[in-house]
């Protein structure tokens, strides 16, 4: 078996573990998250140039999961996750290319961390006979995800917190549909509050030893390590087509899509120039434009997802890049408005035919915009989510209605609950030992 590698938080202040251990706590004991002690190298030639995405997958995170227990089981593991598809599909009147990555069952590209995830959990060995809960924070598509990728797995209940009114209709309703292992809290507040209270609940040791906790949240190793194979297989793909890096423009709110996508670039594939697009919340905005990195309360947008003002893939993302400089020259990231969302949404389905959610809107605008400042490049677009679970948005900007991808309609025809729970850490602690029983 090989050396495997370590794993440290990006807060330094607890021992290193190997790859299973970081993907079962999902966040370091010093609050921080885990990170490989060094990102590995690959060459594009190491590649299956005809292979799947699964494929794909199993060789990129092959050093990261080596020398571990799960390495015997990698490849069935990305199979058995990653068994559909994530086109990129052109757009030619921008000479362009837009990455789906919503042909999971939840419509939304947190299906691909999500399956994976609960793939590895599935064949990590538990001394604890007590169920494991995971907690959940979601802006919107990550709780749906998540309860559908481990809804009714034995051993594991999941508990989703989301910020009440604050999410689609639809995305809503995703959230309380599953019932069984799977308990929704409609937190008042914001995301950042309810993203707040998990961190709390995993690091609190007087809970974990009642309640053993785990993430799902991008914080987690195991949602974001996948995440980066679609960047992998399209610009292998884009390299073989055409021997050029491909461009990307990431929508991001908690920065976990983008690190993915840089992460695989540093691991020396064909990806040139990445771009964030954000929406009115410009904590990344107002830093890549030179000022000093500051959380703030995050405000509510059409592209609700992406409402963080305290973006905990930042830690990661520093640890990557380690010198302020040089982090602020790898990225640009732009801020795009309610009314430019509007307007990309009914422009594009007006003039091409092309149906996007608010969070795709934000990069397509911001590509829109790069075109007429003279920008030719070849960037391929990430679309995040299904417009259809943004139909209140989406269909009276464009005129019509939004076909509801099958696996989404079956989710809107169960009924729906989620229990009320005040924005605090010490109720949600309380909640857990009261409701979670053994």
């Amino acid at each position: 078996m090989s050396e495997s590698l370590p794993y440290i938080s990006t807060r330094g202040r607890c021992a290193a573990v190997p790859i299973s251990q970081a993907i079962a706590a999902g966040l370091a004991p010093d609050g921080g998250l885990y990170v490989p002690e060094v990102l590995p190298k690959l060459d594009p030639s190491a590649f299956d140039p005809h292979g799947s995405l699964a494929d794909t997958a199993a060789t990129l995170l092959a050093p990261f999961f080596a020398g571990d227990p799960l390495a015997a089981e990698l490849s069935a593991i990305c199979s058995e996750s990653l068994d559909f598809a994530t086109p990129a599909r052109a757009l030619p009147q921008q000479n362009a290319k837009v990455l789906e990555l919503f042909h999971g069952p939840t419509a939304a590209f947190k299906d691909v961390g999500a399956r994976f995830l609960a793939a590895c959990m599935r064949r990590l060995p538990r001394t604890d006979e007590r169920p494991l809960t995971i907690l959940v924070a979601t802006s919107g598509d990550t709780g749906a995800a998540v309860a559908a990728a481990f809804h009714r797995q034995p051993g594991i209940r999941v508990v989703i917190l989301y910020p009440d009114g604050l999410v689609s209709p639809r995305q809503a309703h995703q959230l309380g549909c599953f019932g069984d292992n799977v308990q929704a809290l409609r937190v008042a507040g914001r995301f950042d509050d309810c993203q707040r209270m998990v961190k709390a609940a995993l690091t609190d040791a007087t809970l974990q030893e009642q309640r053993p906790l785990s993430s799902a949240n991008s914080i987690s190793l195991g949602r974001l390590l996948p995440q980066m194979s679609y960047y992998a297989h399209a610009s292998l793909a884009g390299w073989h087509a055409h021997g050029t890096p491909m461009n990307f423009i990431v929508p991001t709110g908690n920065l976990g899509n983008a690190m993915a996508c840089l992460w695989v670039r540093e691991m020396g594939l064909p990806i040139g120039q990445v771009r964030l697009a954000c929406n009115a919340n410009t904590t990344l905005p107002d830093y890549f434009a030179g000022a000093p990195y500051a959380p703030r309360v995050a405000i509510a947008t059409l592209a609700n997802a992406m409402d963080v003002g305290a973006p905990s893939n930042f830690e990661r993302l520093r640890w990557t890049y380690p010198n302020e400089p040089d982090l602020r020259e790898q990225l640009q990231a732009h801020s795009v408005d309610d009314a430019s969302i509007r307007q990309t949404i009914a422009s594009h389905a007006r003039d091409h035919g092309d149906v996007f959610c608010p969070h795709t809107a934000t990069a397509m605008h911001l590509l829109d915009h790069m075109r007429e400042q003279g920008d030719s490049a070849n960037w391929t677009v990430v679309a995040t989510a299904h417009p259809a679970k943004f139909e209140s948005v989406v269909e009276p900007l464009i005129g019509h209605p939004v076909a509801v991808p099958g696996s989404l309609a079956a989710m809107l025809a169960r009924p729906a609950s989620a229990e009320p729970l005040t924005a605090d850490d010490d109720v949600l602690h309380h909640w857990l030992l009261d409701q979670v029983t053994a």
